[in-house]
Parts: C-alpha cells; structure tokens; sequence
C-alpha cells in the first residue's frame, strides 16, 4: 500500500533562505505522526507545501496519492487542515462558517454534523458569534471543527492544541487517538514533545529545515528513552555541527 504522505527530497527556498532542506520522509495509513522542532524549524513551511498552500522549490510530494505541485486544490479537497493561525472569516458568525463549509465541501446534513462538533467541543453558546469577536481557543475550536466536518481520511494539524487549556486538550488528545483507531491518519507539527510522546506511534525531527530522525515512540520506550532528552541531544549536537 503507498504512503498516505511521501515526500521527496522535498525542499523550499525563500529568497536565499532555505527553510526545507531535501526533506524525504513518508507516512503510513493509520499513523499519528509528529513532525517534531524548535520554533523556525520548518515545519509550519512542510504542512504548507504538502497542502499545496505553498509550493516548493525542488522535490516532490503526494498527498493520498496526489501529487502536491501539479494538484494542490485536488489535496485540499480530500485532507482536513488546521492552521498555525486560527483564521475563520471575521465577518460570519461560527455557524455561518461551518455552513460555508459545508456548502463548499458539498457536506449532506451539515447543520446536524455542526451541532455534534459544537456539543463535543463545547461551544454551543458561541454559535451566533461573530468569529471575530471569539476568543482564540474558541477560533481553533471552530477550525478544528472545519478540519474535521467532512470525516476526512488525514487531517494535517499545526499546533493542535496550542490555545486549548487542559481539560479541551485532553478530550481534543483523545479524539485525535479514537480518530486514528478507526483507520484514518493524523499528521501534526509540534514543539510541544510532552504531547507528541503522549499521543504519537511515529515521529521525526527536524531541524534548520533538515530532517535529522524518524522513528516510533515505541523504539524510543524500548530503550527507556524519553523523547524530549532524545530530541535535545540530537538537536543540540546539530547546532554545533
């Protein structure tokens, strides 16, 4: 079976600024998968290309199957997205959104899908809100709702649970775990490692825009590993390199 995500060689270049360094890495079906880094690292700059939001200045990429330059639209059809920046349009209110949504996505019975997102994620009583008057947590409660409202088979997620206090990013945590469990895929980007060690099978490390490891949390348990002085050592080593 192909790779849900694979890149190759993948790189992305502003001006003389390299921020994706022929990255090649590859992500299976059913995985929760960390793309793991210090802030500036690249990672928001690798969910944009594999998206198709930006394209890349050298390698390649698929996504389900769709090659990301030649197709970004066709990718944005298929994945959910969340954004670093929660950014729902300011001008509708949280349930316009969601049916503006669901009108583009052509999603049957959106309303009745939008009420179990606003339930789950408690804030009913932000519906009739004006998104810009929302509070951030409220913001990414409704992009994360968008993500997520047409069931798609992977979702690409940048900073999940940034703006979410603790008792929402636990149900959020084991939403993303049930998700995976029912055969679809995540892929997030992280620099909070307590997490991705919580909720991960597989991660990778990148840093500077190179890719300087892939591998399980269970290799990483096997040898009584944690996978923050994991990803310290190796990044510290590559900033002296």
């Amino acid at each position: 079976m192909a790779p849900v995500i694979e890149a190759r060689a993948l790189t992305k270049m502003y001006g003389d600024t390299i921020a994706v360094d022929h990255v090649t890495l590859s992500v299976e079906k059913g995985a929760l998968f960390g793309l793991l880094g210090p802030n500036g690292s690249g990672k928001t700059t690798m969910i944009k290309v594999l998206t198709g939001q930006t394209r890349q200045s050298a390698g390649s990429a698929t996504v389900l199957g769709i090659d990301v330059e030649h197709d970004p639209i066709g990718v944005r059809e298929h994945v959910g997205i969340i954004p670093e920046q929660e950014t729902p349009p300011s001008f509708l209110t949280a349930t316009e959104y969601l049916d503006f949504v669901g009108a583009i996505r052509k999603i049957p019975d959106v309303q009745k899908k939008a009420d179990g997102w606003f339930d789950l994620l408690e804030f009913d009583d932000q519906r009739d809100v004006l998104c810009k008057d929302l509070s951030r947590g409220t913001r990414q409660k409704l992009m994360f709702t968008q993500a997520f409202l047409h069931r798609p088979s992977l979702a690409l997620i940048d900073e999940p649970l940034i703006n979410f206090d603790p008792i929402m990013q636990r149900k959020v945590k084991d939403f993303l775990i049930g998700y995976v469990k029912e055969g679809n895929t995540i892929f997030i980007s992280t620099h909070i490692l307590d997490i991705a060690e919580e909720i991960c099978s597989e991660f990778a490390i990148l840093n500077r825009g190179t890719l300087l490891f892939t591998g399980t949390v269970a290799e990483l348990k096997a040898r009584d590993q944690h996978l923050d002085d994991f990803f310290l050592s190796l990044v510290r080593a590559d900033r002296h390199v």
